[in-house]
């Protein structure tokens, strides 16, 4: 396919940020003193962070930016992405901080940073490419028509070396907390956790690391200063010495907010960014197993004072069923546990569930997930997650390399797919499924008619029970299946608004 190439100014490291703002102007008095249900209405301001892909200089990456047509959005607004120092100097510099103006009209002057990806119309995706490790952090707002679910796919294909294979990532949220389990400081793994600050001040950062028998002590990580406007990654390694294959990061922003993720690369297996899990709760869904995976290790925390005990159940197509020798999972409090299920989905679609079997404690979840054998091995990550909600979106997909994966754990559910137009041309097209309580269903997902470049694919959930919706991206290149799988929890893009009416007439008596 043809995408348009970019230029990106050098940069560090980073992930994501979505926030949504939306206003609402207060009815009159109607005489009636009770508050009415929430509007729901569009956001109409989003801010996302993606990552730097790699340090590769093999690295070959492309961004893909949608926004799905919104009812009820005005006809103006704009979105842009650029490298995370919003801002350049029009100056250069020697090592004693003097610095010489390249023409006397221009000296010390600050000039905004052209954008490196440029949205189209809403309904239409664009695309762009960056090549070798120089490629930077970005950081994207969105306003009007265009913030309303606004996603952004990061996707990278590494041709050799550690971490080979393909890496994926959502562009997503900036916050105060994140969890990430399934990191690791083996031989073998080289772990970065990469923080992006998108404000004007500086943010202050703990990154605290929980191994087998709990807490792993480490100064290093605390007090972590990100810059305002910058990227930076932290090697897990640096933190500890001591060698865990299973860690959970915890990122506790003091001061501020970061974007976090972490990219989990192997010398051997490949690697993939690992996203953060959904807050701790006492119940987990884990979506979108490939159905050809040989290895699936599960890997929990619980940040409370008591330990957790769960059922761990595979929703199967034909529903739910329980995993031979692990039935249940027994989670201490404060340390990490993982446990491998092996080739768990045996050839057919699956997700896992995770309830509790008693009191319900809050905790984090992943799957470490490997398809193909031996020297053609390549890794991927899939976190707990949310439902998809009122709608998500999967930005980055191709005609032959996409599977979307589809759950109702708990009721049947009746679900609306629409694959936009390609980004070089092609009609939007959808298709409506019912996915059956306790079930995962891998759909022909529709494709737009006269597909020409990439499409988005968009979930809507029309009636039932919750959906959690995961999408895997194939290439394989040279026998090796490499892979990279995203969830598609809620997309944002509208906000909840009370509504009030009051008689004020007393007031006036």
């Amino acid at each position: 396919m043809n995408r348009t190439t970019l230029s990106l100014i050098a940069g560090t490291a980073a992930l994501a940020a979505i926030t949504g703002v939306a206003s609402l102007t207060a009815p009159g008095a109607s005489g009636a003193d009770t508050a009415r249900a929430a509007a729901e209405l569009p956001v109409e301001r989003t801010s996302l962070l993606c990552p730097q892909p790699s340090t590769s200089d093999l690295a070959e990456t492309s961004y893909t930016s949608f926004t799905p047509v919104t009812k009820g959005t005005g006809s103006d607004g704009k979105a842009e992405l650029q490298a995370a120092t919003a801002q350049s100097d029009d100056t250069t510099g020697d090592d004693t901080g003097d610095k010489k103006s390249k023409d006397a009209k221009g000296k010390g002057k600050k000039t905004a940073a052209k954008p490196v990806l440029t949205p189209k119309e809403p309904g239409t995706p664009v695309t762009g490419d960056a090549s070798g490790s120089e490629t930077p952090a970005l950081v994207g707002t969105a306003e009007g028509k265009f913030a309303p679910g606004w996603s952004v796919q990061e996707t990278t294909e590494v041709a050799a070396g550690t971490g080979r294979g393909l890496q994926g990532v959502n562009c997503t949220a900036p916050d105060t907390e994140f969890w990430f389990p399934g990191a690791s400081t083996d031989s073998g793994r080289t772990d970065y956790v990469h923080l992006t600050n998108p404000d004007d001040s500086a943010a202050v950062v703990d990154i605290e690391l929980y191994g087998k028998d709990g807490a792993l002590k480490s100064e290093v990580g605390e007090g972590i200063t990100v810059a305002p406007h910058s990227s930076d990654p932290v090697l897990l390694s640096t933190l500890t010495d001591e060698k865990q294959t299973d860690l959970t990061v915890h990122v506790n922003v003091r001061s501020g907010r970061v974007g976090a993720a972490v990219q989990a690369l192997d010398d051997k297996a490949g690697g993939d960014w690992l996203a953060a899990s959904t807050d701790p709760q006492g119940s987990l869904v884990l979506p979108g197993i490939p159905k050809d995976a040989t290895s699936v290790r599960l890997i929990a925390f619980t940040p409370g004072d008591a330990d957790a005990d769960l059922k761990v159940r595979l929703a199967s197509p034909s529903g739910l069923i329980t995993p031979a020798g692990n039935e249940t999972l027994h989670v201490k409090a404060g340390m990490t546990t993982a446990v491998d299920l092996g080739a768990v989905t045996r050839g057919e679609a699956g997700s896992l569930v995770l309830t509790p079997t008693d009191d319900s404690v809050p905790v984090v979840a992943a799957l470490r997930v490997v398809r193909g054998k031996g020297a053609k091995q390549e890794t991927a990550f899939i976190p707990a997650t949310s439902p998809v909600g009122t709608r998500a979106t999967s930005a980055d997909n191709s005609g032959k390399g996409s599977t979307l994966s589809l759950a109702a754990p708990t009721r049947t559910a009746r679900v609306k797919v629409t694959a936009s137009a390609g980004s070089e041309g092609g009609t939007a097209v959808s298709k409506t499924y019912t996915i059956k309580a306790g079930t995962t269903q891998d759909i022909d997902a529709p494709v737009p008619s006269g597909l020409k470049g990439t499409y988005a694919l968009t979930v809507e959930p029309l009636s039932g029970g919750p959906v959690y919706a995961a999408r895997t991206l194939a290439a394989t290149e040279e026998g090796v299946p490499g892979f990279t799988v995203q969830t598609l929890p809620d997309d944002r893009g509208m906000v909840a608004v009370p509504q009030a009416d009051q008689d004020l007439s007393v007031l006036q008596k």
